[in-house]
C-alpha cells in the first residue's frame, strides 16, 4: 500500500511535505476527532475523579488504545508503511499515558509527538 507521499522521501522537500502531513494528521486526530469522550476516558485519573457509573475506570486502556489506533492509522495512510503504523501506536500510547499520569506537560506531550513524526521521516531517509 502506498501512502499519500513517497516514503522514503526522495528529496528534502518531499521529507518536509511528509512531516507536514503527519503533523496535520496528528492535529486532526488530537483535536477535532478525539472528542470529549476519548479525551476524558483515556485518562484513568479523570475517570476516577468523575465517579460516573456509565464510565467506569476500567475502560481507560480501551479508550487510550482507540485514540492511539486513530493516530496510527493516520500515519499508515500518509506513509503507506504498516511498521510505522505499529510504531506510532506504541509510541503514542506511551506518550499519552505519560501525559495522563502528569509526568509530562501538554506542551511536552505535543513536542514528543512532533519529534516522533520527524524521526519517522529521518529514519526512512537513512535506510
Amino acid at each position: 500500500m502506498s501512502g499519500l507521499l513517497p516514503l522514503p522521501p526522495q528529496t528534502w522537500l518531499d521529507a518536509i511535505q511528509v512531516i507536514f502531513l503527519l503533523c496535520a494528521g496528528h492535529a486532526l486526530m488530537d483535536y477535532p476527532l478525539q472528542g470529549e469522550f476519548l479525551s476524558t476516558c483515556k485518562n484513568r485519573h479523570l475517570l476516577s475523579a468523575r465517579n460516573d457509573p456509565t464510565r467506569p475506570v476500567s475502560i481507560w486502556p480501551l479508550c487510550m488504545t482507540a485514540h492511539c489506533l486513530l493516530h496510527a492509522v493516520m500515519v499508515w495512510a500518509v506513509t503507506g508503511c504498516f511498521v510505522l503504523c505499529l510504531v506510532e501506536l506504541a509510541l503514542h500510547w506511551i506518550i499519552d499515558f505519560a501525559k495522563c499520569e502528569n509526568w509530562t506537560t501538554f506542551h511536552q506531550d505535543q513536542w514528543l509527538h512532533i519529534i516522533c513524526k520527524i524521526g519517522y521521516v529521518v529514519v526512512a531517509m537513512l535506510l
